[in-house]
C-alpha cells in the first residue's frame, strides 16, 4: 500500500510543475504541499537508504519551491519563472540562492513544511473589534486587559512574584460571544494572534499531529509577545481514558499538556487563550492548567440593550431609547447569537415589504417609494418592473 505514497506524490508533481509553468502559481503551490505530504509519508515506510536519500532531496527541492511561491504571493508580487525542465517531474523548478553562511542552518524540510502549514492560523491583520464592540461581560474584559494588554505596555508593573496570567478559559453557554472576545484581544493587543481549532491540528498522519502542537507553541514563542486561542478546545481535549479515545488524541492531550507547563513556568510573554461550552467534558489535567477561568454568562438587561443597538449598526431607523430597552425586556434569556439572528431578521423586513408591494409612488427627491394604493399619485407596479436607480437607497426601520 505505501508504494501509492510514491505514485501520489510523482503525480502530484508533475501537476505542480505544469501548473508551475502555466503561471497558476496558487494551484502550483497547493500542489506541490500535496506531492510533499505523500514523500513524508513515504518516507515512513522506505527501507532503500538510496531511494529515502533521494526522495529527501526532491522534498527540500519542492519545498524551497513551494515557499519562494508562497512568499511571493503573500507580498502581492510576481512569482520569478523558473528554469527547471517542465518535462522532469523528478526535479523541482527552482530553488531561492543560499542565504550568507553556506546553507550551514538549513531547516529541517518537515518541520518546514508543519510551519507553513500553520502559517494560515496567524491572524495578521487585525479583526477590528474594539472592547467597546463587546457588549457587558465586564469581569472578562478587565481580566484580559490585566492579562494581554497591561504586561505589553507596562511591563515595569509585573516584577518578582507578580507575574500576568498564562492561561484563560472561557467557557459558558454558546451564543455568549466567547469567541467575539476573543477578537477583541487580537484587536486590542499588540501581540501575534494564532487563531486554532482541532482541525488545524489534527494529522492523519502518525506522530504528526504533536508535532504540529509543539511546533505552533514554538512559533508563538518565536513571535512573543503572542496570544494562542484554540475555540472549542473541548473537541481537542475531552477526557482521557474514555472508551472512543484513540492513540492519537491521546498522544495530542500529553503534548498539549508538556506545552502549556513550558508556558506556564517561564517568561516567554505567551498567552494560551481558550473557549468552550462544556468546561465539565474537559480533560482534568487540561482544565487545570488554565490559572484563570472566565464564566461568560448569558447578556443582562444592558448588555441586551445595547447588542440591538450594535447589531443594527448605521442602519436607518426611527427607534428610541424607549424601544432599545422594550426589545431588551422582551428577549430575556436570549444570547448574543440570538439577537444577532433576530436582528438581520428585521433588516430584511422592509425590503420584504418593498419586494410584496403593489403601488409605488414618487417621493420629494424624484424616487420611488412603496405606498397605499389610496395615496395620491400611486401607481400599480412592482419591484422588477422599476429601475433600480430610481428607488430609495434608504430603507428605514420602524
Amino acid at each position: 500500500m505505501y508504494s501509492n505514497f510514491m505514485e501520489h506524490g510523482i503525480e502530484y508533481a508533475k501537476q505542480a510543475v505544469k501548473e508551475d509553468d502555466t503561471g497558476n502559481y496558487s494551484k502550483a503551490f497547493q500542489l506541490y504541499m500535496n506531492a510533499l505530504e505523500y514523500f513524508q509519508a513515504q518516507l515512513k515506510y522506505e527501507k532503500n537508504q538510496q531511494i529515502e536519500k533521494t526522495i529527501r532531496e526532491r522534498c527540500l527541492g519542492y519545498l524551497r519551491r513551494a515557499e519562494e511561491i508562497r512568499a511571493v504571493l503573500d507580498n502581492g508580487g510576481s512569482v520569478p519563472a523558473s528554469n527547471g525542465d517542465a518535462s522532469v517531474a523528478a526535479q523541482p523548478k527552482t530553488s531561492p540562492k543560499p542565504k550568507d553562511g553556506g546553507g550551514k542552518d538549513k531547516e529541517d524540510p518537515e518541520k518546514a513544511k508543519l510551519k507553513a502549514g500553520l502559517d494560515s492560523v496567524i491572524i495578521r491583520e487585525k479583526p477590528n473589534v474594539k472592547w467597546s464592540d463587546v457588549a457587558g461581560l465586564e469581569n472578562a474584559k478587565l481580566a484580559l486587559q490585566e492579562a494581554v494588554i497591561l504586561p505589553v505596555k507596562f511591563p515595569q508593573f509585573f516584577t518578582g512574584k507578580r507575574k500576568p496570567w498564562k492561561a484563560f478559559l472561557l467557557y459558558g453557554p454558546p451564543g455568549t460571544g466567547k469567541s467575539y472576545l476573543a477578537k477583541a484581544v487580537a484587536t486590542e493587543a499588540d501581540s501575534t494572534f494564532f487563531s486554532v481549532s482541532s482541525s488545524d491540528l489534527v494529522s492523519k498522519w502518525m506522530g504528526e499531529s504533536e508535532k504540529l502542537v509543539s511546533n505552533l507553541f514554538q512559533m508563538a514563542r518565536d513571535s512573543a509577545p503572542s496570544i494562542i486561542f484554540v475555540d472549542e478546545i473541548d473537541s481537542l481535549c475531552g477526557q482521557r481514558g474514555e472508551g472512543n479515545e484513540s492513540e492519537a488524541s491521546r498522544r495530542i492531550k500529553t503534548e498539549l499538556l508538556v506545552q502549556m507547563q513550558g508556558v506556564g513556568s517561564d517568561d516567554h510573554k505567551v498567552l494560551v487563550l481558550a473557549a468552550t461550552n462544556t468546561p465539565y467534558a474537559l480533560d482534568q489535567a487540561i482544565r487545570r492548567r488554565f490559572d484563570k477561568r472566565i464564566y461568560i454568562p448569558l447578556p443582562d438587561l444592558k448588555a441586551r440593550q445595547h447588542m440591538f443597538k450594535v447589531h443594527l449598526g448605521d442602519t436607518p431607523h426611527n427607534l428610541t431609547e424607549s424601544d432599545f430597552e422594550k426589545l431588551a425586556r422582551k428577549t430575556e434569556g436570549f444570547s448574543g447569537s440570538d439577537i444577532s439572528v433576530c436582528v438581520k431578521d428585521v433588516l430584511f423586513e422592509p425590503v420584504r415589504k418593498i419586494q410584496d408591494a403593489e403601488y409605488f409612488m414618487k417621493s420629494s427627491d424624484g424616487m420611488w417609494v412603496p405606498c397605499e394604493p389610496k395615496q395620491r399619485g400611486a401607481v400599480k407596479t412592482t419591484l422588477q418592473e422599476l429601475d433600480a436607480q430610481d428607488l430609495a437607497s434608504k430603507v428605514w426601520i420602524e
